[in-house]
């Protein structure tokens, strides 16, 4: 069974690159909307990241299914008029270039809403569009140090990069939610809007928890490597055979169970130190060494039977190749210009089935087709 394509029908324009605008639009094209990728000659600079997917970018693989591509030059005034041909059948028009780039060659987001009334458009930068921040090149990891993340991430010795593109994936996340929520608005109004969605700004929103508790306390979140900063027993833990294991105890009555069935000392949350999370977390060193002792007893088998009786929440510290074999991973196949690829399945799972994934296009695949559908 095949689930549903809600946006079939809908045409959106997206001039992208890299991640988080491409993030938006692939998921628009896995709901069933025309997404038609604005490429210059040499493409997208995503698709030469890397040739891990079958001699592919991994990037352009994962965020560029079921979209069409076309090449064409904003600055030159034919092109410039095909995508105003295009523009005003669209109803979403998406673009990340630098900052300014879009204005200064005709397609400003109020004077194409002015031109097209319908049309939602979508404005990605790095810093937002005002501010002494509005005219700097953004990239994920600049975003991830500017916003506070690389500091309250890693271990104690340096602050780290958050392996994924977090910035990115945030800004495209909320780019998605907020095009649905002008799709929903258009349908009762008839008007489309303009949304302007930045890395910095997603990224500000996933920090609210470190700001607050910073702002309330003066302290910022320490970084705890495998570790929370304010729940104790909560981190990694090595067993006798050398396997990385990842506990979490949230409540007390949690703690009291571990403490009974795993660490076979049902009198240890009375002994001073161990009292009270709060507690704990003041005496971590003592707590973890503790913990730490019983693991480097047990085997990984020994070890996860006893937090299983223990109903403690755990999990393997996984390498890529543990999780490219996950009991839990579920899988999908994208068709490429090289071949089939297989990527981890889009994450919502829906009632009515699943969703063949759209193929990634070559560089201008569909280039002649829609200059001749567009034609003047």
């Amino acid at each position: 069974m095949t689930a549903s394509r809600p946006l079939k029908g809908l045409l959106v324009v997206s001039l992208e690159q890299a991640v988080a605008a491409p993030y938006a639009s692939s998921r628009l094209a896995d709901a069933g909307a025309r997404v038609i990728k604005i490429e210059r000659p040499e493409g997208d600079f995503a698709r030469g990241y890397d040739k891990a997917a079958n001699g592919l970018s991994s990037y352009f693989v994962w965020l560029n299914r079921g979209k069409e591509s076309i090449v064409a030059d904003i600055k030159n005034p034919d092109d410039a008029a095909l995508l105003h041909r295009i523009l005003s059948k669209a109803d979403v028009f998406i673009q990340n270039l630098a900052p300014g780039a879009a204005a200064r060659s005709g397609f400003g987001s109020e004077d194409l809403r002015a031109k097209f009334p319908r049309l939602i458009t979508v404005d990605i930068s790095g810093y937002g569009e005002t501010g002494e921040y509005s005219s700097m090149k953004a990239y994920d990891l600049l975003v991830q140090a500017e916003s506070g993340l690389a500091m309250i991430t890693g271990h104690p010795a340096g602050p780290g990069r958050v392996g994924v593109s977090a910035c990115d994936i945030a800004c495209g996340m909320a780019a998605h939610a907020g095009i649905l929520e002008a799709l929903i608005e258009r349908g009762i109004t008839g008007r489309g809007k303009g949304l302007q969605v930045s890395l910095f700004d997603g990224m500000a929103d996933w920090m609210n928890v470190p700001l607050l508790y910073f702002e309330g306390t003066g302290k910022a979140p320490e970084r705890m490597g495998l570790a929370h900063p304010s729940i104790c027993p909560y981190g990694a833990f090595q067993t006798a055979d050398n396997v990385l294991i990842l506990i979490s105890i949230q409540n007390e009555r949690e703690w009291a169970d571990f403490c009974a069935r795993f660490m076979d000392d049902p009198n240890l949350p009375k002994r001073a130190g161990f009292e009270t999370n709060v507690v704990r977390v003041a005496n971590r060193a003592t707590v973890d060494a503790a913990v730490a002792a019983q693991f480097g007893r047990l085997t990984k088998q020994e070890a996860t039977a006893k937090l299983n009786t223990a109903k403690t929440a755990y999990g393997l510290v996984n390498d890529m190749a543990a999780f490219a074999q996950h009991p839990a991973l579920r899988r999908a196949t994208v068709d490429t210009p090289n071949g089939p690829v297989s990527i981890a399945a889009p994450p919502v799972v829906m009632s009515d089935g699943t969703r063949d994934l759209g193929p990634v296009p070559a560089i201008g695949a569909q280039s002649a087709t829609i200059r001749s559908e567009f034609a003047a």
